[in-house]
């Protein structure tokens, strides 16, 4: 995991009552990924969870890799710079928005960014990663705006066809996979039809212009010339999101409990309106 220099090390053992809590709270979470896999004949071990940390201090985050949450995922990069040191032994993913003027430390803390939204932010990415981790290409997810909500970020799915020969021979980015923000909805099977969207999107795009396979998240492939089989969807209504295929489902409130909304002046905002948090955060 890349080194931030400047933030201090981590203090203490983490509270035993609460790595017990966030151990049953895993094992829930993880009896439902697996009740989820059972229904659409899958193997749990292919999708990863991804602990959504936001809010969560840094003593409870330790709490909460000693109970097995190891993959954890922020929204804001400023957030999680006061804490990727002192959290010791996890991995990190940025699941929130990501400003041009903070990627160079995103690249700097992170070690998968799922929220790549545009050209112009895969190929600031691109230069940045090659300035500050040659030879080793940043993991990263394209985002896309499956249901052309004018009030979400992401790739539209009918344009990312044509952007995407440009976006593979970026030399220093690993393409994994597909990302989306969800709906809002009233319940979790209306969602489905986002997530089968995307995975749909998914073999279109792979079957046009396969690359050349390497690894990727959850044991899958991926390439550094084409775009990976991971889809990254689902949070409140993961288990619809792992029936469609989702490889990671960013879950935070099942696991850490609720967390107060942010202020007005701390919500991202994108052309058009408000740019949600990953849901389920």
């Amino acid at each position: 995991m890349p080194d931030p220099s400047g933030v201090p090390a981590a203090e203490g053992p983490p509270d035993p009552v609460a790595v017990a809590r966030l151990v049953a709270a895993r094992s829930r979470v993880l009896g439902d990924v697996a009740a989820a896999c059972a229904r659409s004949g899958r193997d749990p071990a292919g999708v990863t969870l991804v602990a959504v940390s936001k809010t969560v201090d840094a003593g409870h985050l330790r709490a909460a890799v000693a109970a097995g949450l190891t993959t954890l995922g922020e929204n804001r990069v400023q957030e999680a710079d006061a804490k990727v040191a002192a959290v010791p032994g996890a991995s990190w993913h940025l699941v929130g928005p990501l400003q041009a003027n903070k990627a160079r430390r995103a690249v700097a803390i992170f070690d998968v960014i799922e929220s790549v939204d545009s050209m112009a932010l895969a190929a600031r990415l691109d230069r940045l990663a090659g300035e500050l981790r040659p030879g080793r290409p940043l993991p990263v997810f394209l985002q896309v705006n499956v249901d052309a909500d004018p009030a979400k970020a992401g790739f539209q799915p009918d344009g990312l066809a044509a952007m995407l020969p440009a976006l593979v021979v970026l030399p220093n980015l690993e393409l994994l996979g597909l990302m989306t923000v969800g709906r809002v909805v009233p319940t979790a099977e209306e969602a489905r039809s986002t997530f089968r969207a995307l995975r749909a999107l998914s073999e279109r795009l792979r079957a046009a212009a396969p690359g050349a396979a390497g690894r990727g998240v959850s044991g899958g492939t991926a390439s550094a010339r084409g775009l990976g089989p991971a889809l990254s969807m689902g949070s409140a209504d993961f288990p619809v999101a792992i029936e469609e295929g989702a490889t990671l489902v960013r879950v935070g409130r099942a696991l850490f409990g609720e967390r107060p909304p942010p202020r007005a002046a701390d919500a991202p905002r994108v052309p058009g309106g408000p740019a949600p948090a990953a849901r389920g955060a």
